[in-house]
């Protein structure tokens, strides 16, 4: 990975807190659908790479199954700990997956929730496949901003900020995608020669958010924490007056969860 990569994956541990309040977690149907498409029997063991605060742990310890969550963030683990004090069946290695000595042909289940972009692919995949026992299987999810007739308005009209206060964050000039229009990541996975047919499945769904915590969720995401000090404050100080504004303190932002799951072969 570039050192602009493992700068910006790092940045969530700077705001671990705030990171577990804001962050959208994940419909419940999903970790249904994971534990019957996976085929897990009950008690099984887990490797999760990358469990943040757990958000995505805690409804699979909920469910009684052992897991080991990689985590590379110290403060972020620290949160997930706390979340997890009810779920002794649950063991938090601090570290980045990339330098996890391997535990071969030991888990049921690997599973990465928002988290598996930011590791090299030629690594992850193969790391993974040789974490699993046979039968095992591999379930990546991550939610995807697409477009929601209840928004309004508000994206569109908040890039123009983004377009003249922070030009850096802009990827593009394209709309929201909507559910048909978000790109697919099947054939990435059934590339690597690993893995099996691939299952896919979507949830969409919206999330409310007053102008506080929508600044907040700004807060925590790499390329505005990335920003120097200065532009940071004077750039959500301008989207809080948008929101405030026109907006009468409240907007709505859609999501889709994407799910992909495959066997080992």
């Amino acid at each position: 990975m570039t050192d602009e990569s493992i700068k910006l994956k790092t940045t969530f541990n700077q705001v671990a807190l705030l990171y577990d309040q804001v962050r959208p977690r994940y419909p419940e149907v999903l970790f249904d659908d994971v534990v019957s498409l996976s085929g897990i029997p009950p008690g099984a063991r887990i490797l999760e790479i990358g469990c943040g605060t757990g958000q995505a742990t805690v409804p699979f310890a909920r469910r009684g199954y052992r897991i080991l969550c990689v985590e590379l963030g110290e403060n972020l683990a620290t949160i997930a700990q706390q979340n997890l004090t009810a779920y002794p069946q649950v063991e938090l290695h601090i570290g980045a997956f990339e330098d996890w000595v391997t535990e071969k042909n030991t888990f049921n289940l690997v599973i990465s929730a928002t988290a598996f972009h930011w590791l090299d692919p030629t690594i992850a995949y193969y790391k993974t496949a040789q974490a699993l026992n046979s039968g095992g299987a591999i379930a990546l999810f991550w939610n995807e901003h697409v477009h929601s007739d209840a928004s309004q308005g508000f994206f569109e009209v908040v890039q123009e900020l983004y377009r003249h206060l922070v030009p850096e964050l802009v990827k593009d000039d394209k709309p929201l995608p909507r559910e048909k229009e978000v790109p697919n990541k099947t054939s990435e996975i059934e590339q690597t020669n690993l893995f099996g047919e691939v299952t896919y499945r979507s949830y969409q769904w919206d999330a409310v958010y007053d102008t506080t915590t929508y600044i907040n969720l700004l807060n925590t995401y790499s390329g505005h924490r990335n920003l120097d000090s200065i532009t940071r404050e004077r750039f959500f100080h301008r989207i809080a007056e948008l929101i405030d504004t026109k907006f009468n303190g409240q907007i709505t932002k859609g999501y889709l969860t994407t799910l992909y799951l495959a066997h080992l072969l």
